[in-house]
């Protein structure tokens, strides 16, 4: 019989990347929620098992649940403990004890058939107990012995079968028929950071840079700002992201604030890479030499931070490209290179490379560069524009990359539009910027949250970015400590990983005028910061900072993308979720429940009633609960039902732990 259909069918799986030409991807550690959708014709029952197996090869089988949803859903939690490519599928099969059960419950009760009934249960214990170990099959050879004796009473019959222990050991050697397999997918499983972490962004020219009396610079060096890696391991961030260290273009260096008008000094954008001091394998002459580099590399991983590298494939008009590789730049009539431009913006400093030119000639360039920089000990590179960049060029490059380095990570620096963003995603990039910085409402944040965490979560995963040099909202512009203060705490929960600009902690909210950009943008400019002062004062939120980064270190939760529910609050500026790990998958043994309430109006006191759909944080309609607050220290008991106030300018989050303490 030639047909595609199997004799049960089975549909949809999930995770998976739309069109399966690339595998789905999680992490190390990841409660993986698989999804398919089965049924058959009648009404006889079926079950469905999910099939996994690991790159080295054990298999193990786990039975999906029914999620009642009325459309044949089946979904089983998975965790996946071991880095490298998985394979899965799903079996369907009819249940005919499920099938037995439910008809003998009604029929034995209403005395119809009743020795049929019998005589079929006891044909389907010995059916498990010929597939059973010994224990299991003894006590279903047993089971099945008794429903034959026709001298005892039906009900009592009834009554045996479904002791516990006989119901347990059906449930380990369930009788399976017409088993039918989907499709075998593939996992792609990587080490936990290329998914998990919390990144903080500086500029080393900045930490250590001088003024001099006449007004001139002494720049920071690789040194001087190794000497800011304690305290940005005690804020508890992972990682430490760098802008370009490259040696920077003097041909249409840009002044302060994007002038096209720079003074003798000024140190220009690091993005625009490349002078007669080298390219993008040199290290700029102000910040010190690849040495110099190696050293803020080791000096970072004594501190348990991983060092991200800033990859932007592009060129100032003296790079060394430009003379030796002039096919890699796109000439104009009149024979000028054409500059980067983004109508309106211009980057008259910045030569954009043309990937159809030599495409083969610039992978290798790249491959050959990245190769230089991960021996320095570099394995996370965040990767400037890559929208702007042929999609096949990523492709080849993260694959031959990560075939010959696993553990290496690509950010896709992508603000740009969705298809872009979720394909740059499909074809390798581990994380994403998103639009994070540009949902601030309720209504904005709960649709934003709902889509990261759906489906495309399978190959998309987000990074929440407060505030990049580039990126100063209006919303943090007027918003003061409250606004930087619940925007972190969202960004810090709402998803493994998130990042903050240096000086974000400082609330610096001074916008260039008509931008969405700080004044005296650091990318054009030194800016050394006076962190203790800041400390003495008290004009630093880093202590918040920290306790919100100790919560993601201590919660497994809050680092898990696929375990967040929105729940609902009768205010339009109070935004409540959840995120839940079951037990199963702690290493404590004990569920994992965190709840976040935040007033999203950073203006206001605002009081309401949270509304908790508790069945998704592990606990029964109408049960109580401690609700325990990781910021203030205070706890309340809570239920479905709870009222809350929050003051933005006392504490404008509640980071609630969820301890089922209450009787």
């Amino acid at each position: 019989m030639d047909v595609l259909t199997p004799r049960i069918p089975v549909l949809d799986l999930a995770p998976q990347v739309p069109g399966n030409r690339f595998p789905a991807k999680a992490v190390v550690g990841d409660a993986v929620p698989f999804q398919a959708v089965a049924f058959r014709e009648g009404h006889d029952r079926i079950g469905v098992t999910l099939v996994l197996r690991s790159p080295s090869g054990s298999q193990r089988r786990v039975q999906m649940e029914p999620l009642l949803d009325g459309f044949d859903t089946y979904r089983a939690l998975a965790q996946v403990d071991e880095q490298g490519m998985w394979s899965w599928f799903v079996e369907a099969w009819a249940d005919e004890w499920a099938t037995w059960h439910h008809n003998a419950e009604i029929k034995i009760a209403a005395g119809i058939d009743v020795e049929l009934m019998a005589t079929m249960g006891a044909d389907l214990l010995e059916r498990a107990a010929a597939q059973a170990q010994a224990a299991d099959a003894t006590a279903l050879t047993s089971a099945a012995q008794r429903m034959r004796r026709t001298e005892t009473a039906p009900l009592q019959r009834w009554a045996e079968v479904n002791d516990p222990a006989v119901l347990a050991a059906v449930d380990r050697n369930r009788p399976r028929s017409l088993v039918s397999a989907s499709e075998t997918l593939q996992l792609r499983v990587e080490r936990s950071r290329a998914a998990v972490g919390a990144w903080y962004e500086l500029f080393p020219r900045s930490e250590g840079a001088e003024q001099h009396e006449d007004g001139s610079w002494a720049s920071g060096t690789l040194t001087t700002a190794a000497g800011r890696l304690p305290a940005v391991k005690a804020m508890g961030f992972d990682v430490v992201y760098l802008p370009p260290v490259h040696p920077i273009g003097e041909v249409n260096r840009k002044g302060p604030n994007n002038t096209l008008t720079p003074q003798p000094g000024d140190p220009g954008s690091p993005w625009a890479i490349g002078s007669k001091a080298g390219g993008h394998d040199t290290i700029h002459p102000d910040l010190g030499t690849i040495a110099d580099f190696r050293a803020f590399v080791q000096r970072a991983e004594a501190e348990g931070l991983e060092v991200a590298m800033d990859l932007a494939l592009q060129a100032a008009p003296d790079h060394p490209w430009v003379t030796e590789h002039p096919e890699w730049f796109t000439t104009l009539p009149d024979g000028s290179i054409a500059f980067a431009e983004n109508p309106p913006k211009k980057y008259q400093d910045i030569y954009p490379i043309n990937f159809d030119l030599d495409p083969e000639g610039i992978l290798a360039e790249v491959l050959r560069i990245l190769e230089q920089w991960i021996d320095c000990g570099v394995q996370i590179f965040r990767v400037d524009n890559p929208h702007t960049k042929p999609l096949w060029f990523w492709e080849r490059l993260i694959r031959d990359v990560n075939a010959a380095h696993p553990d290496v990570v690509f950010l896709a620096e992508a603000f740009t539009r969705p298809a872009m963003m979720q394909a740059l995603g499909k074809v390798g990039f581990q994380q994403s910027y998103t639009y994070f910085a540009w949902r601030n409402t309720k209504a904005e944040l709960e649709e934003y949250l709902r889509e990261v965490t759906g489906p495309q979560a399978a190959w998309f995963k987000p990074a929440f970015w407060v505030n990049t040099p580039d990126i100063l909202t209006e919303y943090l512009q007027f918003g003061g400590v409250p606004a930087f203060k619940v925007r972190a705490a969202i960004a810090a929960t709402a998803v493994p990983t998130w990042g903050m600009y240096a000086g974000y902690e400082l609330i610096e909210d001074v916008a260039r005028p008509g931008a969405e950009e700080a004044n005296d943008n650091e990318k054009f400019q030194y800016r050394p910061r006076d962190w203790e002062q800041a400390a003495r004062n008290g004009t630093t939120i880093a202590p918040y900072i920290t306790r919100l980064n100790e919560i993601r270190a201590q919660h497994p939760a809050v680092q898990q993308l696929w375990a967040l529910d929105v729940h609902w609050s009768d205010d339009d500026a109070i935004l409540v979720y959840s995120k839940h790990l079951e037990g199963r998958f702690t290493e404590s043994g004990e569920d994992d429940t965190i709840i976040v309430v935040a007033n999203v109006d950073p203006h206001s006191a605002r009081q309401t009633t949270v509304h908790l759909d508790l069945t998704k944080l592990g606990l029964r309609p109408g049960e109580s609960f401690e609700a325990h607050d990781l910021i203030t220290g205070e706890t309340w008991t809570w239920s479905d039902h709870n009222f809350v106030r929050l003051d933005a300018f006392v504490e404008p989050a509640h980071v609630l732990h969820v301890r089922r303490s209450v009787a």
